[in-house]
């Protein structure tokens, strides 16, 4: 196994394939995980990752940590300046399909996080709930309910 890199808080640390190999962890059980290391014992959870960009959330004794991890292909791809792991939010939410609005929860002026219901629009006999890309404020919504929309019409303008 190849070495990794792992970032927390702005601190990296790299681990060889044998010191990964090596770690006592034992679980899950109902989605907690234990893990003795170096002597010590931890309570760790995982809590939620983005395989694509190589993000988890975990807990360890109760202590919530963002890790990211990254490979030699990665750290190769960071040292050459040609990183591409930069979110890619827009601020326009646009229908991914023809379809019918159903229901608007996003009103001019909320604020949203990440993954906020913002509506629901029904496309081939589906309920899709379209959701926020990133944290932000709705500026505009352009759209109501019952009204028919086309493959990538703007339906809501954040900012």
């Amino acid at each position: 196994m190849d070495k990794m890199t792992a970032t927390v808080a702005d601190q990296s640390f790299d681990l060889s394939g044998e010191e990964l190999a090596g770690l006592d962890i034992v679980g899950p059980f109902h989605g907690k995980y234990h893990l003795l290391l170096g002597g010590e014992s931890f309570a760790c959870e995982l809590i939620d990752t983005d395989a694509f960009g190589k993000r988890m959330t975990v807990s360890v004794n109760r202590r919530r940590f963002t890790v990211e991890l990254a490979d030699a292909y990665d750290r190769i791809v960071q040292e050459l300046g040609l990183a591409t792991t930069v979110a890619n939010q827009s601020n326009e939410v646009t229908a991914p399909m023809p379809g019918l609005i159903l229901q608007v929860m996003a009103e001019q002026g909320s604020v949203v996080e990440a993954g906020t219901p913002l509506l629901v629009l029904e496309a081939m006999k589906m309920e899709n709930v379209i959701k926020a890309e990133g944290n932000g404020t709705v500026k505009a919504v352009k759209v109501s309910v019952g009204e028919a929309v086309d493959k990538r019409q703007l339906l809501i303008e954040m900012e």
